[in-house]
């Protein structure tokens, strides 16, 4: 059993990693350290969590914390990361990993000079409608893809994280905070990397200085066309679809935890093949999947490695909103 301690802990943590413990199997919740102390304490006796800690290094230097879960605002990740690693825990930290691909690369560098394991939390890639989707491409169900869609949506004005509208605090609006999910689903379902990125978005009155709306598009190096669209402003939708010369896999919700999905497969407008999956359990696969990792017994699905590179596309995704021009992926 890996007994993990989060830092940062807050709305995500209740609303669904608290949950995604409560479902593991071999992850535990052992403590928690938020910035207000009083507010931890408080959270660990709702939700029965073993122990608040009163600052970040009594929780990462306790020895009844094995690994350390990062979930503090984007621009806090790097320093809250190279804290674990300097006492020697392992790390899953949330999306975006970092501002930019310099501070990632400064983690990657960090967690191997410690031979930690060092993960992101792309919980998608434990969905199971993501990955009957990514089954289908890959046994050729639709041919060889021609396009490749993710769109996420939902109203941030009924959210309690106020700093995803701080540019100093968020890597951005909708881009960073749900089109990297966007995008890691489609490299993951594709098996395939970006090589380019066009970009427009728009902010509005209440994103301030973020984006309020976006849509880009994808580059795939094997000749795919993808498309990501997110939003602060619609009401929720996720949506994931792959059209290929042969067929079209389709998932009104794809992405969405909350209830059960249908994956579909057509031809033409016909439907021949349909499956109903729950993604419920996502947050408890991807916890125990570090955690099993972390024990020597498989590969955690969404490595540190991996994350660098949605980070470059993540920044040449900005770039290009302010160049106006398509961007190169950098090496």
């Amino acid at each position: 059993m890996i007994r993990y301690g989060i830092l940062g802990f807050g709305h995500h943590g209740i609303k669904r990693l608290v949950p995604g413990f409560n479902g593991a199997k071999d992850s535990r919740l052992g403590g928690i350290w938020r910035r207000d102390f009083e507010k931890a304490k408080t959270n660990a006796s709702e939700y029965s969590i073993e122990r608040a800690l009163p600052s970040a290094e009594e929780l990462c230097a306790s020895p009844e914390i094995d690994a350390v879960f990062v979930t503090s605002p984007d621009a806090l990740h790097i320093h809250d990361t190279l804290l674990a690693f300097s006492f020697n825990k392992p790390v899953l930290c949330e999306k975006p990993l970092a501002m930019n691909v310099a501070e990632v690369q400064q983690m990657l560098v960090a967690s191997r000079k410690a031979n930690l394991l060092f993960g992101v939390a792309q919980n998608f890639r434990y969905n199971r409608s993501v990955n009957l989707i990514r089954k289908w491409v890959q046994a050729g169900k639709i041919g060889k893809p021609i396009f490749a869609t993710s769109h996420f949506y939902f109203q941030s004005g009924q959210s309690p994280r106020a700093w995803i509208y701080d540019p100093a605090l968020a890597r951005g609006g909708p881009i960073g905070d749900v089109g990297v999910h966007c995008l890691d689903a489609l490299r993951f379902i594709l098996q395939d990397d970006v090589v380019a990125v066009t970009t427009i978005a728009h902010r509005d009155q209440q994103s301030g200085p973020v984006e309020a709306n976006a849509a880009f598009t994808l580059d795939f190096q094997q000749g795919t066309i993808g498309s990501v669209m997110v939003s602060f402003r619609s009401p929720y939708r996720s949506f994931v679809e792959v059209v290929g010369e042969e067929g079209i896999i389709r998932s009104e919700y794809g992405l969405t935890v909350d209830f059960p999905v249908d994956v579909l497969l057509l031809r033409g407008p016909s439907v021949v093949e349909s499956q109903q999956v729950s993604n419920a359990d996502c947050y408890s696969l991807m916890l125990d999947g570090f955690s099993s990792a972390m024990q020597g017994r498989g590969s955690y699905a969404a490595p540190g490695e991996d994350g660098l590179k949605n980070q470059m596309v993540l920044d040449a995704v900005y770039a290009s909103w302010h160049s106006g021009r398509k961007e190169l992926i950098s090496e």
